[in-house]
């Protein structure tokens, strides 16, 4: 083994990693992350399924679970890989192992591996009949592209766990930081919790926030009817102000008169947000950066393997 890392070059040194990381899928049952991926996705499909891309409440609730099953996918699935064999990189790499080889062959493994995810929670979309939009932004077809944009979201963030994985030393440590980047990375999400001042720009440093709007500006977020308004307005319809019920007359008068979907309609254009806008400099924006991450994060696993003779322990 030694020896063949020692004189093949870098193409021949990642087609051999490729290859052992293909036998470890089928022996060592890494397989074991699709199963455990089309689980999780049930679960989150079946709570969210109902009002996703059918009002802006439902639209910002799905996307936000979506993301969230696509970052854990991505973050489960390699957050072990290097660490894992950290020992033997380490020999290779004194034998002449290019770590640009070894991340290279990582990379085209997790994109099989993250594209069979995303396959599998496209599917569970499809038979929980999600009313997912005919046409995309930028795609013809508005699954093709809600499924790029899912790509995208949990190759980013299995490449982060790359990178994290490359830089720890042990598979505890990896699994003890594992959920605080989760939560880092849902929290400074930018559109489920409401931040302001200095944790809305660290928004822009997370995969949720971009991979959030490409999925919301796919479901065409801002042309959505808003229900919260409504849903008010019917919760407070028995209250009394000088013996008179102003709001459950006003309900009874829209209702009779059918204008009960214009107000809902009606309510959505005060709701509507600038970063998940349905249009392709957006889309471009959103998915550029995505990809933008993806590369920094390998890279900077790269550059983290490279100091691994340095490690004494």
């Amino acid at each position: 083994m030694k020896g063949q890392v020692r004189y093949l070059g870098r193409q021949g040194q990642m087609w051999l990693h490729l290859k052992k990381l293909l036998r470890m899928f089928i022996y060592q049952n890494d397989w074991k992350v699709l199963p455990m991926s089309a689980v999780i996705a049930a679960v989150v499909t079946f709570v969210v399924a109902g009002n996703l891309f059918y009002t802006q409440e439902g639209t910002l609730t799905g996307s936000f679970a979506i993301v969230c099953v696509c970052i854990w996918n991505g973050f489960f699935n390699s957050i072990q890989s290097v660490c894992r064999e950290r020992n033997i990189v380490k020999r290779e790499h004194r034998a002449g192992l290019h770590m640009s080889s070894y991340i290279g062959a990582h990379m085209i493994y997790q994109l099989f591996l993250c594209a069979a995810q995303v396959g599998i929670l496209v599917g569970i979309l499809k038979l929980a009949n999600v009313s997912i939009p005919a046409s995309g932004v930028v795609f013809r077809s508005g699954i093709v592209e809600l499924a790029f944009t899912m790509l995208l979201i949990t190759y980013a963030s299995d490449m982060c766990a790359i990178m994290i994985s490359s830089i720890v030393r042990t598979t505890t440590m990896a699994m003890t930081v594992m959920p605080f980047l989760l939560i880092f990375q849902l929290v400074f999400s930018g559109g489920f919790f409401q931040l302001g001042g200095a944790a809305q720009k660290i928004t822009t440093l997370t995969i949720a926030k971009w991979g959030l709007n490409s999925i919301i500006a796919t479901g065409r977020y801002n042309e959505l009817p808003m229900v919260t308004l409504w849903n008010t307005l019917f919760k407070f319809k028995d209250m009394d102000i000088e013996g008179h019920k102003p709001i459950l007359a006003a309900i009874k008068r829209m209702e009779a008169e059918g204008k009960v979907s214009e107000f809902i309609v009606w309510s959505g254009t005060y709701n509507q947000n600038p970063a998940y806008a349905s249009s392709v400099s957006n889309m471009m924006l959103c998915w550029g950066v995505l990809i933008l991450m993806t590369f920094l994060f390998a890279a900077g696993s790269v550059i983290a393997l490279e100091l691994i003779d340095r490690d004494k322990r």
